[in-house]
C-alpha cells in the first residue's frame, strides 16, 4: 500500500491534477506528482512573510509534493478585503531581482503546462519582462500558429508604457481566479509560479478571468499599498504574458487577445 509521511494511504480521490489522500492517522493531504520542485519552493517562499494564506508543504522530493488541504467556503467581502491587504504585504516582502526564483528553486519552472525561465535580471523591469516573459512565448505562439507573424510584429512594435520603476515584488506569478480558493474568512492561493516581478502583474492576472469581489480586493490593496498613477491603463501590458502562454497552450482566440491587450 502507498505510504506518505510515514503513514499508509487508506483512500485516494482525484481532484483533477492532484489527489486528495486520506492517511491512516486521519489526516487528509493533497498530493501532486511531476516536476514539482519549483512549486514547492514557491509555496515556501510565499508562506515566509506570513501574509497570504498558502497550503503548508509537508513533503517534497522533486517528483511528489504533499501539502495540507485548504478549508473551503465561499467568497465574501470581508475575505476579499483581507486578501487585498495580505497580497500587498506579500508583494512588499520583495525579491532579490526581477526574474529571481524562490530560494532553492530551480531556474526551469512552470506556469501551468508551459515552461518558464527564472533567472535574476539587474536591469529595468520592462527589459526583463520583454526578454524572459514576452519574447519566448511570442515566438512559440507564432510557431504553433496561434499568432500570425504580422500580429507578433505589431506586439513587438507597440508603445509599451510601464509606469514608474518599482522594486521587485514577491509574486505568486499565476494568480488567476482558479488559483484562489476561498474559505469563509480568507482567501488561499495555490499552484504558484513564484518569482520576482512587478506587483501589478499579479493584480492584472486576477482580473484576466474574473475574481470574486475583485474591486474590493483592489481597493483594499490600493489602500494598504497605493498603486502608481495610471495602473489601470497598464493592465493589458501585464496581461500580455499570461495571454501569450494561453496562446501557446490552447490557441483559439488568445493570440488575438494578446494583440488587443497592448494595441
Amino acid at each position: 500500500m502507498t505510504r506518505l509521511l510515514g503513514q499508509a494511504v487508506v483512500s485516494t480521490r482525484s481532484l483533477g491534477s492532484v489527489e486528495l489522500c486520506t492517511l491512516d492517522d486521519g489526516r487528509d493531504v493533497v498530493v501532486k506528482r511531476g516536476d514539482v520542485a519549483a512549486e514547492a519552493a514557491g509555496l515556501r517562499w510565499l508562506a515566509e512573510p506570513g501574509a497570504v494564506a498558502v497550503p503548508e508543504v509537508l513533503d517534497a522530493d522533486g517528483t511528489v509534493l504533499v501539502t495540507t488541504t485548504v478549508p473551503r467556503g465561499s467568497a465574501s467581502r470581508p475575505a476579499a478585503e483581507a486578501f487585498g491587504r495580505s497580497l500587498a504585504a506579500l508583494h512588499a516582502a520583495g525579491a532579490p531581482a526581477f526574474g529571481a526564483p524562490p530560494p532553492g528553486g530551480p531556474t526551469g519552472a512552470w506556469i501551468g503546462e508551459a515552461p518558464m525561465r527564472n533567472v535574476p535580471h539587474d536591469g529595468p523591469w520592462l527589459d526583463w519582462y520583454l526578454a524572459d516573459r514576452v519574447q519566448p512565448y511570442l515566438r512559440t505562439a507564432v510557431d504553433r500558429g496561434a499568432l500570425s507573424a504580422s500580429a507578433a510584429s505589431r506586439i513587438e512594435g507597440a508603445a509599451l508604457r510601464p509606469g514608474p520603476e518599482e522594486p521587485p515584488a514577491r509574486l505568486h506569478g499565476d494568480l488567476w481566479s482558479g488559483n484562489v480558493l476561498w474559505s469563509d474568512d480568507r482567501a488561499w492561493v495555490i499552484d504558484p509560479a513564484a518569482h520576482g516581478g512587478h506587483r501589478e502583474t499579479d493584480l492584472a492576472m486576477l482580473a484576466l478571468f474574473g475574481c470574486p469581489h475583485l474591486e474590493t480586493v483592489l481597493a483594499a490593496y490600493d489602500e494598504a499599498a497605493p498603486l502608481a498613477d495610471g495602473w489601470r491603463d497598464r493592465v493589458g501590458l501585464h496581461q500580455l504574458f499570461p495571454l501569450l502562454v494561453h496562446a501557446t497552450l490552447f490557441g483559439g482566440g488568445y493570440g488575438d487577445a494578446a494583440l488587443r491587450a497592448v494595441t
